[in-house]
């Protein structure tokens, strides 16, 4: 995976470092590599949190659509993607996890953001969904991820009419949850302190939150009830 994401681990906090310059796009050679990362962070027990950076200038500028012209058809193209697929991986990992965002955050590169737990940003990050505007919508879990977030109605118009979002906006709306003139190292300090934390207890907590966005509220206070007592338990 090295020629194009990283792993990097230090104790309890693993680092997944996109490395695909200048703009670290997303090709399949690339999402072969993240899921590969990924896969690993899952799979190392010891872990208790993962940062997910990049090199260079940029955070992602998204996919790659010159792979769209090499397949039979953009359904096609889009299967293959689908096929290959390390979101799934980063919204279920059981440890917390933390983007940092500098440069541009775009299209899929953002929507990788959104799985996260926490998303550190620059203040003179680029942020948005540009699909719309290209044509086609936003195909890595970006409509849910973003609703889930921001609520649907902040998540409309940033899909919608694909405007990038300012950083200061962003933080109003939840979108990053802080700003830092360094978003690599804040993400790191987020990690540690949350790797200090009781693994079990933060694991029982992401699931709880989950279950917050996907159950109806009797579901999951019983989903809440269930973990707590197990976890009181061990």
């Amino acid at each position: 995976m090295a020629d194009r994401v990283r792993l990097e681990l230090d104790g309890p906090v693993a680092r997944v470092v996109l490395d695909h310059p200048p703009l670290n796009i997303f090709d399949l050679a690339m999402r072969d590599a993240l899921i590969g990362a990924l896969q690993a962070v899952r799979d190392i027990t010891d872990l208790r949190a993962m940062v997910l950076a990049a090199d260079g200038r940029h955070f992602s500028a998204g996919a790659d659509l010159t792979e769209f012209g090499s397949a039979e058809s953009i359904v096609e193209a889009r299967r293959i993607r689908w096929d290959r697929d390390p979101w799934a991986l980063l919204a279920d990992l059981p440890v917390p996890t933390v983007a940092a965002l500098n440069g541009v955050a775009l299209g899929s590169g953002l929507e990788m953001s959104l799985l996260c737990d926490l998303r550190i940003a620059s203040p003179t990050a680029r942020l948005g969904l540009p699909e719309t505007k290209l044509g086609m919508l936003p195909a890595a879990g970006g409509t849910q991820s973003l609703t889930k977030v921001v609520g649907p109605d902040a998540a409309v118009p940033i899909v919608a009419i694909a405007d990038e979002i300012e950083p200061e906006r962003a933080l109003a709306i939840g979108l990053v949850t802080e700003l830092a003139d360094d978003p690599d190292r804040t993400a790191l300090d987020r990690a540690a302190e949350l790797a200090a934390l009781d693994p079990g207890a933060v694991a029982a907590l992401k699931r709880c939150l989950r279950t917050a966005a996907d159950l109806p509220l009797e579901a999951g206070l019983a989903v809440e009830r269930r973990l707590a007592v197990a976890h009181r338990r061990t």
